[in-house]
């Protein structure tokens, strides 16, 4: 059996077998090797099948000459499948990562060759690089709690929620917009469409009234499930002894800052993230700039965007918020200072900034206590 590299070294010293997933709906792609220069072995397995899984493990290590307790080190792409695999192969003694699919870096060509194949020796080579100590070549992605990852539920249904709702909403006015009629959506839409009048005076055609009123009744579903998630919320923020609800509570004390956001910044965000400093704050939220430069040409790119998106959203939409909630406070002069009489475009560009300095001061508040120099709080935060 050939267990040796191109150059006769022994690949089979340490005791490592590489694995990389090719992950789809239907089947996973495996790669298996045990170094560089080693050809890999492929095998596909149906999508979820743990079994064949573990059976083709206990075949590689086979076919490469390794004791069946030889260590694993494995890796995946970031996507559907969210992290359950990841805490499978984990308690199964495999080092597994996770890895944004975002950061692989990729032939610069205006056409290069991609195909599952392709992917899954890149990633077993490029798997082998950050093992070997090249921790730069990818970035992982930092695998949640069990607890960490189902915090974040409620507030992404509710956003879920409230988009369903003003899709529906558009719809019924786009349907009565058809026929000339405007009409308020509120709870005795049913009423005011009976006795809705096209142009002519005549009444909506029929099948219109019946899609109408299903439309409608979706609708006032929708809002009672909106109600029910902002209920639960909210009885959590009053009674909960969780740590992250605590954090919640303490953020609803600053003026500015509502419900939705103190609990999306907290879930989302500062719950379950132990960070270093600042820096780490305003990458994870993508809010960190992204220079060029090259010879003699300097540019600024505008913000990478790699971070969280549903926090960099919020965070710039509290920015415009503290400004008019919080004028006082020492962010709020920097700002009015430095872009206040510039340019709508100046002003949208200095946004960015302070929301990046309202994270971490945020940050800084929540680990320290320290309240952010010149803000306000709350005399009843709930």
């Amino acid at each position: 059996m050939n267990t040796t590299t191109a150059d006769g070294t022994d690949c089979t010293t340490g005791a490592v077998l590489y694995l990389a997933f090719e992950l789809s709906s239907t089947r996973w792609q495996l790669g298996f090797t045990v170094g560089v220069g080693q050809r890999p072995r492929r095998r596909t397995i149906e999508a979820g099948d743990v079994g064949a899984l573990q059976r083709e493990l206990a075949l590689a290590r086979k076919r490469f000459g390794l004791a069946q307790e030889a260590r694993v080190v494995s890796c995946y792409e970031a996507g559907r499948d969210g992290f359950w695999l990841d805490r499978c192969l984990r308690s199964s003694g495999i080092d597994n990562r996770v890895v944004d699919s975002s950061s692989i870096e990729v032939n610069r060509r205006a056409r290069r060759a991609k195909t599952d194949r392709l992917d899954l020796d890149k990633l077993l080579a490029m798997l082998i690089r950050y093992h070997n100590g090249e921790e730069r070549v990818w970035r992982v992605v930092r695998v949640p709690s069990v607890a960490e990852e189902d915090g974040r539920q409620l507030h992404r249904e509710l956003k879920t929620l409230r988009r369903a709702r003003t899709r529906q909403i558009n719809r019924i006015k786009g349907l009565l917009a058809s026929q000339g009629v405007r009409a308020e959506i509120k709870h005795d839409f049913l009423e005011l469409l009976a006795a809705a009048r096209t142009w002519d005076g005549a009444p909506l055609p029929e099948h219109l009234r019946a899609r109408l009123a299903r439309e409608f009744a979706r609708l006032t579903f929708t809002r009672q499930q909106i109600q029910a998630v902002e209920a639960e919320r909210l009885e959590l923020i009053r009674s909960a002894d969780d740590p992250s609800v605590a954090k919640v509570r303490q953020l609803l004390h600053l003026k500015g800052i509502g419900v939705n956001g103190a609990w999306l910044f907290t879930m989302e965000f500062f719950a379950w993230r132990q960070f270093q400093n600042r820096r780490q704050v305003g990458a994870l939220a993508g809010l960190t700039p992204t220079p060029y430069a090259s010879g003699s040409s300097r540019r600024e790119q505008g913000i990478s965007k790699a971070g969280n998106r549903h926090v960099r959203g919020l965070a710039i939409e509290l920015a415009w918020i503290w400004l008019r909630c919080q004028p006082e406070s020492e962010l709020s002069r920097w700002y009015q200072q430095r872009f206040g009489h510039g340019n709508s475009r100046l002003r949208r560009v200095g946004i960015v900034a302070l929301a990046r300095k309202l994270l971490i001061a945020l940050w800084r508040y929540l680990e320290t206590g320290l309240v952010p120099t010149g803000a306000s709080l709350k005399a009843k935060p709930i």
